[in-house]
């Protein structure tokens, strides 16, 4: 099952079925959805069947972690690690509601699920992969230690920018 992560602001919880609707809104919002997938948001319908297979395939299953994120009680915001073939390991996705925007929530957010990938799954590296016009993701992960690796070319034109933290070494004593 999905551990739940603290950071200093933030609650990373499995998803309870009462989340559906802020879900459901936050990948409707086009401030987000221009920034996942091919940059529009899903038909509504899609995306309630999508955090229906959270629980019926996700968590039933064991496949990967995915957490409701929340501030203070209120939902802003999904995350996950997962494996994926196309960066060939396991990749974060996260995304914030935009009126928590701005307030270095995201950096504490990505730090969490990079920590819980090194530390809880035992991974040697994690993955991300960004659209290359979203610069302020792209400026989080570099902040972060993510090296660019490679751009993938999409099929409507736009590229996508693969990269990588590799865990640092670990330090005897």
């Amino acid at each position: 099952m999905t551990a739940t992560l603290r950071t200093a602001r933030l609650l990373l919880e499995p998803y309870r079925p009462e989340d559906e609707d802020a879900f459901v809104a936050l990948f409707q919002d086009r401030r987000v959805s221009r920034w996942m997938g091919d940059g529009k948001p899903a038909p509504e319908a899609e995306d309630r069947a999508l955090f229906g297979r959270i629980f019926t395939n996700v968590y039933a299953r064991r496949l990967f972690d995915v957490w409701a994120v929340r501030e203070d009680g209120r939902y802003v915001g999904h995350a996950e690690i997962k494996p994926t073939e196309v960066t060939g390991g396991h990749e974060i996705v996260y995304a914030l509601a935009p009126e928590v925007w701005g307030r270095g929530l995201g950096t504490e957010l990505a730090e969490a699920v990079v920590g819980h990938g090194f530390d809880a799954l035992g991974l040697s590296a994690v993955h991300a992969t960004v659209t290359a016009a979203n610069d302020a993701s792209l400026a989080l992960l570099t902040r972060l230690g993510f090296a660019h690796r490679r751009d993938i070319e999409e099929d409507d034109g736009t590229t996508t920018r693969c990269l990588t933290l590799v865990r640092p070494p670990v330090r005897g004593g």
